[in-house]
């Protein structure tokens, strides 16, 4: 069973709420080049249609800077609302103070605490953009990462377990900096005159272990809103199962109020790949309904041909290509429960569980295929794997006319 989603202040990113007992929020980075405006609203667009409901930016020149207002413009003008943040690093302070429509178009402020400066030029830098976010009204994201963590705080509480003779190992003087790093930081912007509804806190790690330790001591310690993600987390097989291993327990635990699956691409690869996973893991925990689940087995001998296989990727691509038409026309579409399975063990079980499910016999290029609809047998469907597709991609139609009410029109 979840746990109960821990009590948090209320945060206004744009028009989207983070904590104070919102549903736990998607987010995503753009991989352009900010300064490039077509190729940043394009892929921005894409993250918000794919379920990202904010997306971050790199603002790292002044050219960055100078084109934030204008691809927020060029949004708007498309339709898209999805807020914008800010990703500063290192001169932060001066391009928000040097270009105050850059600061005014975003949404929120990403500072991270370990490279505004050194000494005190640190607390100064870090103050100077909390004081241009309280100024123009807007959030910012605390966000500590193991890779750029305060060197001076590190090394001066190694040289402490070292000198007292303390025992501690370095993973768990890494984790206490973090934590006193998000902590103080927070203190910093608050007396810079933020307010706590402005502020969210991240720490992001590479290993889940440390991952979970850390935001369950943030979470016991602070009452923001916390922004979940494994840092670095790496390509494909090994980058899902890694977030989904530390996210997942911490969102079952009521920890996390905004989540970034931090995926690197393949070369030329997709980006929305992390939208769709951040999506599919609060789905798969009960959070969020965010498309149509399609269930579908991983095969066995007894299902030696690909029938079921390019039924089930056809399905999942089809659902995926017509969902932004039946949101648009349909409220609750998104809960909508499919089933794909692929012989007489479990197909029947499982298509019966599901709002429209198939069962395949097993092997067979042209098989007879028993359809049920909310648990009743509704017909069978014969042919190849193009003539069952066509069926039961008309079934799937049928079913979301008639069992889902009209969305009222806008205005």
């Amino acid at each position: 069973m979840l746990g109960t989603r821990r009590d948090t202040v209320a945060v206004r990113v744009g028009h989207v709420q983070v904590g104070g007992g919102a549903p736990v929020v998607v987010q995503s980075m753009t991989s352009t080049d900010t300064a490039d405006v077509a190729a940043t609203v394009r892929q921005i667009r894409e993250l918000a249609e794919a379920g990202s409901e904010i997306v971050r930016v790199t603002v790292n020149t002044a050219e960055a800077a100078a084109a934030v207002p204008e691809i927020v413009r060029r949004l708007r003008g498309e339709g898209c609302e999805v807020p914008l943040v800010g990703d500063f690093h290192f001169n932060g302070h001066l391009l928000l103070r040097s270009q105050p429509a850059c600061a005014a178009a975003l949404a929120k402020y990403r500072i991270n605490p370990g490279n505004v400066g050194h000494g005190t030029k640190r607390d100064e830098n870090f103050t100077t953009i909390c004081a241009i976010a309280r100024d123009h009204g807007k959030a910012v994201r605390i966000g500590v990462n193991v890779g750029s963590l305060n060197q001076e705080l590190v090394m001066a509480r190694m040289a402490d377990n070292t000198d007292r003779n303390l025992g501690r190992s370095s993973a768990e003087i890494i984790n206490e900096c973090m934590i006193i790093s998000a902590l103080e930081s927070t203190e910093l912007a608050l007396a810079a005159g933020l307010g706590e509804e402005r502020i969210v806190i991240s720490a992001k790690l590479s290993r889940p272990p440390e991952l979970i330790a850390v935001y369950r001591e943030l979470a016991r310690r602070t009452r923001q809103p916390l922004h979940l993600g494994l840092t670095e987390a790496g390509m494909g097989v090994k980058g899902l199962v890694w977030s989904a291993a530390a996210m997942g327990v911490l969102l079952a635990e009521g920890i996390g109020d905004t989540i970034r699956v931090s995926l690197t691409p393949r070369p030329g690869g997709d980006r929305r790949e992390e939208v769709l996973a951040a999506c599919e893991l609060l789905q798969a925990l009960g959070l969020r309904a965010f498309a149509p689940s399609v269930t579908a087995c991983p095969g066995c001998g007894r299902t030696t041909s690909t029938t079921f296989q390019e039924l089930a990727e056809r399905v999942q691509g089809y659902v995926r290509e017509r969902l932004p038409h039946w949101k648009a026309r349909y409220e609750g579409v998104e809960t909508l429960t499919l089933a794909v399975m692929g012989c007489v063990v479990n197909g029947p079980g499982e298509s019966k569980a599901a709002n429209i499910g198939i069962s395949l016999p097993g092997t067979g290029e042209a098989p007879s295929c028993p359809v049920y609809v909310d648990g009743v047998k509704y017909a069978t469907f014969k042919g190849t794997p193009e003539q069952l597709a066509a069926q039961f991609e008309a079934l799937i139609e049928e079913y979301v006319a008639t069992h889902y009410p009209p969305r009222p029109l806008a205005g």
